[in-house]
This record gives C-alpha cells, sequence and structure tokens, in this order.
C-alpha cells in the first residue's frame, strides 16, 4: 500500500538543535557584552566600582531565562528565515520578555543578592536587542553570498514593485537553489522610482527597459504583476525579444497567497499568455450553491468544455455526476480526472447518443437529474459547410431531444452551450447554435423554469481548437494556413469558460442568453507569427481566404440584443427570440444558411 508524504508543521528535532546550537551562543555572547556595556555606562567608565562577579552571575542567569524565552518564542526551533522580519519580532518579543523576568529579582531585593544595579537591564536589553540582529544580519548575507557561489545565477530584472516581488525577492534570496539573482525592479508607477525591497532597487519604467539591461547585464525578465493581461504580456515579451531577454511569468496570485508556488513554479511566457486575456473573476463560489446536493447531468462530458465542466461542478458537492456522451475515450479521461480511475464501469459515465431521443428518455427518466449541462455539439465550422445535415441533426434535433428529455423529468435548471457565431450567424455551426439558443428559449417559457443558453467564443486549447493545429503544423514543418491576415477571433481559457456556464445556472433568468465580456479580439496572423518565431524553425504562412459562412470578424451581441448587465459588469443577459418544435423546418433553416434550393435537394439522408 503506497502512503503519502506529508511535511509535518512541527520542525524535527534535528533542525532546531542545530538552531539552536548556532544561534543560542551568539544572543548570549549579545547578552553578556551588554550587561558589560551597561555597568560601564551606569558607573561612568569607573572600572573599580563594577562587581565583575556579580555581572558575571547576573549573565548566567539572564542566559538561562534567554534560552527559555527564545525556545518559546521559537528563534531556536527553526520556524524562521534567517534576519527575516518575522524572525526579528520573535527576537524582540524574546528580549523584552528575558529583560523583564531578570529584572524582577532586582527589583524586590534590589543589591542583597546580587551588586548589580536595577538601572543597567533597561540599558542592556535594547543593545542586547540589536546585536542579535544584526548577527542574524550578518548570518543572513554570508547564506546568500554562498548560495549565489555555489552556482552561476542568471541576472534578474523585476517587472512590478508590489505583492508579488516582495514575495519573490526573499525567495530568490535565501533559496540555495535559486537560479536567479535580482539585480533591479521595473515599475511605470512614477511614485515608486528608486524604491527598495529587500535590497533592490526600482531602476525606471519599461520606456527605459534597454538603458536597464544595458547597465546590469540581466539577462532574464520575471513578469511579477498580478493579473496580468495579455497586451502587457505581448509588449513586454516584444521588447524583450529585441534585447534577447528571457521572458518568465509567476504563477496566479491566487496560488501564491494560497503558498502553494515556489521557484520551481516560474516559467517562459506561453503562446496563451500572449493572446488569452486574464480570466475574468466571475465570484463563481458565491453563486454555483445550485448545485450542492443535487444530481447534475453533463451532456457531452467527454469533451474540452464538458470534462472541464464536470470537474469544476464536482468542487460544488452534487449529489450525482452523470458525463453522458457518445466518445467512449473521452468520458474515461474525464473519468480518470475526477474519480482517479478510468474504470467505466461505474454510475457516473453514460454512453449515449443526443441524437437518439428514445435513449435519452430512457436515462433521464431512471436518473431524474435536477440540473443539465448541455455541452454535447458539432463545432468544425469548415465541416458543417459541407455536411449540414450534421449540424442539423446535432446542434438542432439533438439540442430538442435533450430539452423534451429534461422537460418530462422536471428539470429546473437548464443550461445550454452555444457560441458566438450564433450572434448575426453567416454559417451552419452559427444558424444550428442560434435555433438551438430558441428552443432553450422556448422550453423556458414553456416550463417557467430557469432554462438559458450561455454564448463564448474561441477556446484556448480545447481540443480541435487553433493552437493545437497551429503546434502539429509546425512540427510537421508547415505551413500554417490562415484565412485572412487581418481576420480576428474572441479568446477565453477553458477554466474561464467553463466558470461562466456554471454561473450561469445560478444568474441567468429563463430564456437568456449570458455572453462573457471577452475583451479585444486578436488577429490570428499575429498568432502564427508568434508561434512561429518561438518554435525557432523556417515555417511559412499561406493565406487560403475566408472559407464559406466565416466572418472576417466575430461578434458576441446580435442585432436587436440588448447588452444589459445587471449582475456582473463583465456578463451581459440579452434576450433571444422563441422558436417552438413545430416551427422546425429543415429546408426553410438551409436556405437561411446560404444554400440554393438546388443544394438543398442535392442533400439526403437525416431526420428533417
Amino acid at each position: 500500500m503506497s502512503q503519502t508524504t506529508r511535511t509535518s508543521p512541527i520542525p524535527s528535532v534535528g533542525p532546531s538543535l542545530s538552531r539552536l546550537a548556532v544561534q543560542y551562543p551568539v544572543d548570549v555572547v549579545a547578552w553578556g557584552i551588554a550587561l558589560s556595556l551597561a555597568s560601564i555606562l551606569r558607573y561612568d567608565n569607573d572600572f573599580g566600582r563594577i562587581h565583575w562577579w556579580s555581572v558575571l552571575g547576573f549573565w548566567v542567569f539572564v542566559s538561562v531565562v534567554q534560552l527559555g524565552a527564545g525556545w518559546s518564542t521559537h528563534i531556536y526551533r527553526k520556524r524562521y528565515s534567517t534576519g527575516s522580519l518575522d524572525e526579528v519580532k520573535s527576537v524582540a518579543i524574546s528580549t523584552v520578555s528575558t529583560a523583564v523576568i531578570a529584572w524582577l529579582p532586582l527589583l524586590i531585593t534590589g543589591t542583597t543578592l546580587l551588586v548589580v544595579p536595577r538601572s543597567i537591564v533597561p540599558i542592556a536589553a535594547p543593545v542586547a536587542f540589536l546585536l542579535m540582529c544584526l548577527a542574524r544580519y550578518a548570518q543572513r548575507l554570508m547564506h546568500e553570498r554562498t548560495g549565489a557561489k555555489k552556482q552561476e545565477r542568471e541576472r534578474t530584472l523585476i517587472l512590478g514593485a508590489g505583492f508579488l516581488a516582495n514575495h519573490l525577492l526573499p525567495r530568490m534570496k535565501h533559496d540555495p537553489d535559486s537560479r536567479y539573482i535580482a539585480v533591479g525592479m521595473i515599475d511605470d508607477d512614477p511614485s515608486k522610482r528608486n524604491v527598495r525591497l529587500h535590497g533592490v532597487q526600482v531602476l525606471g519604467n519599461r520606456e527605459e527597459l534597454a538603458r536597464i539591461v544595458a547597465e546590469t547585464r540581466s539577462t532574464t525578465l520575471i513578469v511579477a504583476v498580478a493579473r496580468a493581461d495579455a497586451r502587457l504580456i505581448r509588449d513586454v515579451s516584444d521588447a524583450a525579444d529585441a534585447l534577447d531577454l528571457r521572458v518568465m511569468v509567476l504563477p496566479t496570485f491566487e496560488t501564491i497567497v494560497g503558498g502553494a508556488s515556489g521557484l520551481s513554479d516560474l516559467r517562459d511566457v506561453s503562446i496563451e499568455d500572449l493572446i488569452g486575456r486574464h480570466p475574468v473573476d466571475t465570484q463563481i463560489d458565491s453563486i454555483a450553491g445550485y448545485l450542492v446536493g443535487k444530481r447534475v447531468l453533463v451532456t457531452g462530458a467527454g469533451g474540452s468544455i464538458g470534462s472541464e465542466l464536470c470537474r469544476q461542478i464536482s468542487r460544488f458537492g452534487p449529489s450525482e455526476l452523470i458525463m453522458l456522451d457518445r466518445d467512449e475515450t473521452g468520458l474515461q479521461s474525464a473519468q480518470i480526472s475526477i474519480q482517479g480511475h478510468g474504470l467505466l464501469d461505474t454510475r457516473d459515465v453514460v454512453l449515449a447518443d443526443i441524437r437518439d431521443a428514445e435513449t435519452l428518455n430512457t436515462i433521464f427518466e431512471s436518473r431524474k437529474p435536477e440540473v443539465v449541462f448541455h455541452a454535447a455539439a458539432l463545432k468544425h465550422l469548415p465541416m458543417l459547410e459541407q455536411y449540414p445535415d450534421e449540424a442539423w441533426k446535432t446542434n438542432v434535433l439533438g439540442t430538442l431531444n435533450v430539452l423534451n428529455a429534461a422537460r418530462a423529468v422536471g428539470v429546473n435548471t437548464f443550461v445550454n452551450i452555444s457560441t458566438d457565431k450564433a450572434a448575426n450567424p453567416t454559417s451552419v455551426l452559427g444558424h444550428s447554435k442560434r435555433v438551438a439558443e430558441k428552443l432553450t428559449a422556448w422550453a423556458a417559457e414553456d416550463t417557467g423554469r430557469t432554462y438559458l443558453s450561455v454564448r463564448f467564443g474561441n477556446v484556448i486549447g480545447s481540443r480541435g481548437s487553433m493552437l493545437p493545429t497551429f503546434t502539429s503544423l509546425i512540427e510537421a514543418g508547415g505551413p500554417l494556413t490562415v484565412t485572412h491576415p487581418d481576420v480576428t477571433r474572441f479568446f477565453m481559457t477553458i477554466a474561464e469558460a467553463c466558470q461562466l456556464v456554471v454561473q450561469a445556472g445560478g444568474i441567468g433568468r429563463p430564456a437568456e442568453v449570458l455572453i462573457l465580456d471577452m475583451g479585444e479580439p486578436v488577429r490570428i496572423l499575429d498568432i502564427a507569427e508568434r508561434m512561429i518565431a518561438r518554435s525557432g524553425k523556417d515555417v511559412g504562412i499561406v493565406f487560403t481566404g475566408l472559407r464559406p459562412g466565416e466572418k472576417l470578424h466575430e461578434e458576441l451581441i446580435g442585432e436587436g440584443e440588448q447588452d444589459a448587465r445587471p449582475f456582473h459588469p463583465k456578463i451581459s443577459h440579452a434576450s433571444v427570440d422563441t422558436l417552438a418544435p413545430k416551427g422546425l423546418d429543415h429546408d426553410r433553416w438551409l436556405e437561411r444558411c446560404g444554400f440554393t434550393p438546388e443544394d438543398i435537394a442535392h442533400f439526403t439522408g437525416g431526420a428533417h
């Protein structure tokens, strides 16, 4: 049986005794010097009047008291970094405690036991404290210099002189395995010019980067800006590339505050950092209470969005999480990430196709879900332009099947995952998802329950999306194919998309479509050029032209839709028209998709 190794919060005896053997003698000597100086000052340099044997005896007494005070305040138990502010505070407490305890006998007995004046304790205590601190500071400097000599460290600049820098700099100095040595900071805030943190000075702003790099001979730049957005990362990366400067980023602010990060978590800037935005804080934890203790079903649970959605839902303690998909391999991957095994023999995974209405009805009737997230869909625009009936069967009729099954068992919350291509649709994908939104709105009107849709753009790193495709093309030697030099798209992370989906069930109202503010769109050509540059390969770019149904620039809000934001400044609530199932017309839908009567006559098969 394997065992999990945990780090105990109580230091082992070995390190404690080691710290005691080093620090305690230093503190004893500090008290000895302090008491001697206090006695000399008390008697105005008249050495003949000083009772040295009494001072020696009092020193022994103080040393014993210091041992107890120091042990109780943990300065001899390796609880603090040497020379840190926390250790200085504890040294101050132990010194004051020692002084008070040692002073009491003198106050009570005067000089009857020891010929030691009462006044030497108030004089000696601050001197002893100062000597103890100086000794620790010297030890810290020796430790840092010794660590720096062990290996050649990279001369590093820190961008940002705030909380993250204050967290990072001590680790860079004290970690013996650190590969970095900070030689300066950069900050655009004029009030922070010449500010020092842990001995490292702000040398200027980003506009002065070239000068600062030349003066400091830096080779690395660490971005220590909380919630740095993609535009900042891109600007910094471009400037650093021109100076042959390596750029690295820290983990998220939350990870650092939680104490779960170290220098080993520093990483090079990724293409996701360059094109993504900093995720919007949707305050999901305060709203997702509707999932606690509920039976939750997710369609398309084996996909990129569906599996991440299941992982996030599992955090909120549903009584049952039902993962439904027709892809058994995808279901296995989702089960491994959530349950820690991929046995596929438990009730949490369900193999079914949303096109099969009878099977769906049976599953819903037996499992009685209370909350449904509908993520199953076909999503590749050019493929669906070739095979529009497949979009009709899955994205339209499949959605209707899930809606009908949910209505039949009284599902209270239903969230349909849509796409920005449903806003003013021009493609088969967009038109099919637009109809799915309208069907969801109809179900909300029909049931009076919270049935709604969520609309967002391209998801960074999702299966079959642009980044993995570009990566594969680069590895194959290229060329990269881009439809148009000016084509732009909105991007968001998988985690961010799923947070919006979960939150939608908490703040969305019946028949609404929720849209996340995705910031500025990103030019695809810029991404392609950056990925090629980072790969170091000689890969070309070929422009293929916009494909049928494809837009040059995507939209998030359709014509006639209002951009209302009643609950969150970054989440829009729009209303869509309803469409009852009896209003579905396959041929008319194909006409709206841009197909001619001849095209429609050419298509065969499929349930209409």
